[in-house]
């Protein structure tokens, strides 16, 4: 990465998951690769077939990608998850290979993959339109994409601004998530066909649990539970936010958008 400096948002996202690395093993929520699965579902890798799953964190992606018969290359803007996400996989009797790059600068050449996904991560992305850019780039002509992130209802400013707000307070190396009808307009723009695009309601279960795996700061998480206090009746009701059993709790949507690339 030395020929291509990070800019302060991929520089962030480097020292936060440099830091948490080790958060991110089995037990992680991220291990049930279900999501995976159904949005690759009918989709069989021919013989030799090569994926690049892009922000891999802690590899569970990749390694449901190399059970499935893929040959994978997982990449990450932290070394340290690339370590443990190559360790998790040999555990598993898996081979992936790793490259360490921002998502917004991918080190291959154009038409080399003929699979990529991304899965929880493009929030933390400091160019999405660049991302889906290289993303077409180093697709293989009737190559598919495949990404999984947070997401926001269309047409909602007062929900996107306090739930990105919110997140950045968690988790400063957050940049900002972008709704369905945003990723579908880059993903078209960049010369590529949707051929799946779904919201499912996702839970999120404890906020103390959610500060833990950030390591939020105690006067960030401080502005989080204010944020929550004084959120108004119209962002309650969009995100169902409420206590129960002593724990804050929310629902947000994430995407599941699948994409193709025209065969030539």
């Amino acid at each position: 990465m030395g020929a291509n400096p990070l800019d302060e948002v991929q520089a962030a996202a480097a020292a936060q998951f440099n830091r948490q690395s080790d958060r991110y093993g089995k037990s992680h929520i991220l291990a049930d690769t279900s999501d995976v699965a159904r949005g690759l579902a009918g989709l069989t890798p021919r013989q030799g077939a090569v994926a690049l799953d892009v922000a891999t964190g802690g590899g569970h992606t990749a390694i449901h990608l190399a059970r499935a018969g893929w040959r994978v290359t997982a990449g990450d803007v932290s070394e340290k998850m690339l370590v443990n996400a190559r360790a998790l996989a040999q555990s598993e009797g898996l081979v992936i290979q790793v490259s360490c790059f921002p998502a917004e600068a991918i080190p291959f050449d154009a038409a080399s993959f003929d699979l990529v996904s991304v899965r929880v991560a493009p929030h933390h992305f400091s160019s999405p339109a660049k991302f889906i850019g290289e993303v077409a780039r180093v697709l293989k002509p009737g190559g598919h994409f495949l990404l999984i992130d947070g997401s926001l209802p269309d047409d909602d400013p007062e929900t996107d601004l306090w739930l990105n707000q919110v997140e950045k307070w968690r988790d400063p190396s957050h940049n900002r998530l972008l709704s369905r009808q945003a990723w579908e307009t880059l993903v078209v723009k960049n010369g590529l066909q949707v051929e799946q695009s779904e919201l499912f309601k996702m839970k999120q279960p404890d906020l103390n649990w959610y500060f833990e795996t950030a390591g939020t700061s105690p006067e960030n998480r401080i502005a989080v539970l204010n944020a929550i206090e004084t959120a108004s009746p119209h962002v309650r009701a969009a995100l169902r936010l409420t206590d129960e059993d002593g724990k804050i709790v929310w629902w947000w949507d994430r995407l599941t958008l699948r994409a193709r690339k025209p065969a030539v």
